[in-house]
């Protein structure tokens, strides 16, 4: 079988840190081969230094057999190499036509241009069983199918290796599925692709061959079927992980949230959430499952007295212990005082809502938690803030350094750090674990059932059904702004979910 991708001795450093460290692993033509490995492993550097965004200090990169010097994405692209990410780098307000357009023009001659290349889509749609309409704006469009028309336009491009970064992180088990189907199809006609996931399931489900990096370096490429979930994530950690972890059993408590007929009407008059009803008891763990983007994320801005300074239509009733919140006027105060009652909040993005990444570690583990007095010994916060950092094994264990130093993942730790130690009656946790390693997944994890066992209530907003089946005791489930539907865990059931998660609930 012939080499699609060879990496020869790749080094690369950023100041101090070695991001690749003598990376040398081949990729065969026409397979699926997958890279996995904990945050800061260097997979991404890797991949961008396939890509042409960054240049290797040292090594080389072989193509279809010969070397390379790839100075810059266009000239990734000409050699057949395209990227899809996980954030889509689409235009919203244009068409699917336009998107693939962007770039591609090939003069002035816009009118008879849009004609062929139109017809050349529609082919490729047909061979790949792309269901995609032209003349959509990516706006009306899910998820799913954004991320076809991200392969779509990869595949106009004539992508013979393609880069997928996280594909599955937004998709419903059911989108999922579909996106497997067109990659296997991409690997039937003799194309290479590059799957980079924290997903070890899937890395077993849908690869020939599968790289793990570890501190900069390759620890093992080997054949998928050589291995097993628990080899993998013993590979990627250098250490053994529990893919199940105990809890007790539960013992549900006194209601510490109710929500009652919650609405949400943007400035724009478009609704946002519709009629919600539910409620957390304490020691309880209620997820949220859905496809990004269906409320979930301002159903936790209302919850944690984020959305009220804005000019929206909040409707409803929402009571947290003994305080019934009030959205007939706008309270800037509205955050502290639920701080103050014992809300915890864990934001979905942390780098916007939940840190400053150019304040220092011990700061931002201040951040929520200072008093109203003018003076704060400094010394002892840092003290306070190193004692977190060792507990919650963040790496570098140096409160001083800028957040932005670190790693995405032990940026998470330190949020889940500063809102535990807060000693919480009410966790609002939003997607704990995206974009982190499977080792930071066990010990947030750990963490989050640990809260639930000593009897605080955790509402969690998860993309992730298997966070959801490893955490929660009972499920809903929004589409569209609307709770579509409710079970316990013992009902679980990933078919039934995916369905109400695309809004089939009738």
């Amino acid at each position: 079988m012939s080499t699609a991708v060879e990496f020869r001795q790749i080094s690369k450093r950023f100041g101090k840190v070695l991001a690749n460290d003598a990376v040398n692993f081949s990729i065969a033509q026409g397979t699926i081969h997958g890279i996995i490995g904990e945050n800061g492993a260097g997979k991404s550097t890797l991949m961008s230094i396939l890509y042409g965004y960054y240049h290797a200090d040292a090594g080389e990169i072989l193509i279809n057999g010969e070397v390379q010097n790839i100075r810059n994405s266009h000239t990734a692209i000409q050699l057949g190499i395209g990227m899809v990410y996980q954030h889509f780098m689409l235009v919203e307000d244009m068409t699917v036509l336009d998107n693939i357009m962007l770039g591609m023009e090939g003069g002035f001659r816009l009118r008879q241009q849009r004609k062929k290349i139109a017809a050349d889509l529609v082919q490729l749609c047909e061979d790949y069983g792309l269901e995609i309409k032209l003349d959509a704006r990516i706006d009306s469009l899910s998820v799913g199918e954004q991320q076809r028309v991200e392969i779509l336009k990869q595949l106009y491009r004539n992508a013979s290796i393609l880069i997928l970064d996280e594909p599955t992180a937004v998709l419903t088990p059911q989108e999922t599925d579909a996106l497997f189907a067109i990659l296997r199809l991409f690997k039937q006609q003799g194309k290479t692709v590059i799957l980079i996931t924290h997903k070890l399931a899937e890395i077993l489900a849908i690869t020939d061959a599968v790289t793990v990096m570890r501190a900069g370096g390759v620890v093992a490429t080997l054949e998928t079927v050589q291995s097993n979930q628990e080899d993998l994530a013993h590979k990627m950690v250098g250490r053994k992980v529990a893919t199940e972890l105990p809890r007790q059993t539960l013992s549900a408590g006194a209601t510490v949230l109710r929500v009652d007929d919650l609405s949400l009407q943007n400035e724009q008059g478009v609704h946002l959430l519709r009629g919600l009803n539910f409620s957390v008891q304490a020691g309880e763990i209620v997820a949220i499952a859905g496809v990004s983007g269906n409320g979930q994320s301002e159903l936790l801005e209302i919850l944690a007295g984020m959305r009220n300074l804005k000019g929206d239509k909040i409707s409803g009733n929402v009571h947290i212990q003994d305080l019934t919140l009030s959205f007939n006027k706008k309270d800037p105060t509205l955050a502290a005082t639920l701080r103050k009652l014992g809300v915890s909040h864990v934001p979905e993005d942390r780098l916007r809502d939940g840190v400053i990444k150019d304040f220092p570690v011990w700061e931002n583990i201040l951040l929520g938690q200072q008093s109203d007095q003018i003076y704060l010994d400094k010394k002892q916060c840092v003290a306070a803030s190193d004692a977190l950092l060792a507990q919650f094994e963040v790496r570098p264990l140096d409160s001083h350094l800028r957040l932005s130093q670190l790693s995405g993942g032990n940026q998470q730790k330190i949020v889940l750090a500063r809102e535990i130690a807060a000693r919480p009656k009410l966790m609002l946790v939003g997607q704990p674990t995206r974009g982190v390693d499977i080792g930071t997944i066990q010990r947030i994890h750990t963490e989050l059932l640990a809260l639930r066992d000593a009897g605080v209530a955790i509402l969690l907003v998860s993309a992730e059904l298997e966070e959801i089946r490893a955490l929660a005791d009972r499920i809903l489930v929004m589409s569209g702004g609307c709770i579509t539907g409710e079970l316990n865990i013992a009902d679980y059931d990933t078919t039934r979910i995916g369905l109400l998660m695309g809004g089939l609930h009738k």
